[in-house]
């Protein structure tokens, strides 16, 4: 891995490095105060390239970030911080972005775990309508654009309660009729990784892959658990755990919709991020009605919860004694 740059260190005679705030093996992620704009913070991602790799295939790859950085730079959402500049000093290429204050979900989720307790599945749910949104308008840019590499850590709550969804390291540009395409190698995180990711720039992965994310996301978030890998579940045919085994106060909804965003094949999965949002929220409008009750479940999220189901023939059988014993009266 290359050399960090010191702090106080100017790049472009704009960028000044306070510190390292992140770092994976793609990159750093440097605080940086921009010189030319008083007061304003933003992140700057340096771009890490396999030194392996033959020149011609370098020489492409770093074409292909110029590409790719254009197209990030025109994106402009409310949950998505925005990318305002990149450019390359010698043999590193730079990204720079809005930094985003406040705390990554991962650690909002192991402070609730080190009280005992789980987030509340109103506040997720909240979050989750919010991330949809972001994913909805990255999947609908020509060409579409899939983040690869959503989790609980990617993910960032400011002090205004607005999620931000970070880290466009592995983002890719899907062209119409061919295999996506990355600006950095790389398979995401692999509790939140679908099947098909793991095969590179071989695999053909669209929206539904970070419909799988986005579940194994919120699956972490609800019940303290991370999912298992989607290898291990395939190689051993494991089933998805129910949440509700982890935490019994989630609503039947919840738990069906996270297990259709993360079937392990992507023809039977939740196909959007929209028809996901759809699943879990149905008609409730988290940031228009906070308090609103939770969305009511279906009868086939009933039935397709063994929990429900023995109460409902619980409940049968009690109908049935009490004719019984009114019919012998």
């Amino acid at each position: 891995m290359l050399k960090a740059l010191k702090n106080g260190e100017v790049l472009r005679e704009r960028y000044k490095i306070r510190r390292v705030i992140g770092q994976g093996g793609m990159g750093r992620v440097y605080l940086a105060d921009d010189l030319r704009l008083t007061g304003r913070l933003c992140a700057l991602k340096s771009i890490f390239y396999n030194p392996s790799l033959p020149q011609k295939i370098l020489d492409q790859t770093r074409e292909q970030f110029e590409r790719e950085a254009t197209i990030l730079a025109r994106l402009d959402h409310p949950n998505l911080p925005k990318v305002s500049d990149f450019f390359s000093v010698e043999n590193r290429d730079y990204l720079v972005m809005d930094f985003v204050p406040g705390k990554d979900l991962r650690t909002l989720m192991m402070e609730a775990k080190n009280r005992k307790e789980f987030l509340s599945e109103r506040e997720v749910l909240g979050w989750a309508g919010q991330i949809a949104d972001a994913l909805n308008y990255l999947h609908s840019q020509d060409p579409p654009v899939l983040h690869r590499d959503i989790k609980p850590s990617n993910l960032k709550l400011t002090p205004n309660r607005v999620i931000k969804l970070v880290d466009f390291g592995l983002v890719k540009i899907s062209a119409s009729g061919e295999t996506t395409v990355t600006v950095v190698q790389g398979h995401g995180s692999a509790f939140y990784t679908p099947l098909e990711q793991y095969g590179g720039d071989m695999g053909h992965t669209d929206a539904r892959s970070d419909v799988y994310s986005f579940g194994a996301t919120l699956y972490h978030l609800l019940s303290n658990q991370p999912p298992k890998e989607a290898r291990e579940r395939f190689l051993k045919a494991e089933t998805l755990k129910p949440l509700r085994k982890y935490n019994p106060n989630i609503s039947p909804r919840t738990e069906k919709a996270v297990q259709m965003a993360m079937n392990l094949h992507p023809d039977r999965r939740l196909r959007t991020a929209a028809e996901f949002k759809q699943a879990l929220l149905g008609q409730w409008d988290p940031s228009s009605q906070p308090n609103a009750p939770l969305p009511a479940p279906t009868l086939g999220d009933l039935l397709s919860s063994p929990k429900e189901m023995a109460l409902i023939w619980l409940s049968l059988l009690a109908l049935v004694i009490s004719v019984v014993l009114t019919l012998v009266k």
